[in-house]
């Protein structure tokens, strides 16, 4: 089977070489460049918790004083392993979406309305966790310590392979890839070769932008589930 990664090679690394050791054919093409934002370093005696919603939030942070006992609230699986590589040993994840860590933090026998909470994330977000724990009287410092470009230019090697092995299955995890991949498909003339993929969407945002644009093979897999998708 022919199966294109959308994620960049940091973290689709992984789950490239379980793929490859099952026999499929992986053509990797990232949609998103991610950049560090240059900002000072969190002084970690200012607050009592991080979040973390994503394992990018996780590399590009900045500290100083570091606690490693702080609490770390993070998304999922792969942001707590990193955040345990960065160090930090008092860590929960939430399984993988920002809804249930949203609840986690908000239910912690750890937190209440005096703690002092960092939210470090990206400057593209797709949910509002910020405004949503304000709601709940969580005190929350949002600090934007990464970006994200769109990638929507293809290099000649991967227009040849994507023409002459057209993708079964693409698995595309954010919005702004979403968006990037359908742009490289109108740019490249591939239209016809790829809409004929199914499309793995990592959440019914991601699913919406393909569905607006006419493509029809999409469904959902959980954070972690590329594995059962390809059975």
């Amino acid at each position: 089977m022919n199966i294109l990664i959308t994620r960049p090679l940091i973290d689709a690394e992984d789950i490239m070489g379980k793929l490859f050791s099952l026999g499929h054919k992986i053509i990797h093409m990232p949609t998103l460049k991610i950049l560090p934002k240059k900002i000072d370093p969190v002084n970690e005696r200012d607050y009592d918790a991080f979040v973390f919603t994503s394992s990018n939030a996780i590399r590009n942070l900045r500290v100083i004083n570091q606690d490693k006992t702080k609490l770390c609230f993070c998304v999922g699986s792969i942001t707590e392993k990193l955040a345990r590589l960065k160090g930090y040993n008092n860590t929960i994840s939430a399984g993988g979406t920002v809804n249930a860590l949203k609840n986690l933090i908000i239910n912690s026998n750890q937190i209440n309305e005096k703690s002092e909470i960092a939210y470090f994330c990206g400057d593209h977000v797709f949910s509002d966790l910020e405004n949503e724990l304000k709601k709940e009287g969580l005190k929350l410092d949002k600090i934007i310590n990464y970006t994200s470009e769109k990638i929507t230019d293809l290099n000649e090697e991967n227009k040849k392979i994507i023409t002459s092995h057209p993708p079964d299955i693409i698995f595309v995890y954010s919005t702004r890839s979403a968006q990037s991949l359908i742009t490289i498909v109108k740019n490249y003339s591939l239209h016809p070769l790829m809409t004929e993929s199914k499309v793995m969407c990592i959440s019914n945002k991601v699913l919406d932008e393909f569905k607006k644009d006419g493509w029809k093979k999409l469904e959902i897999f959980e954070p972690g589930g590329e594995l059962l998708k390809i059975n």
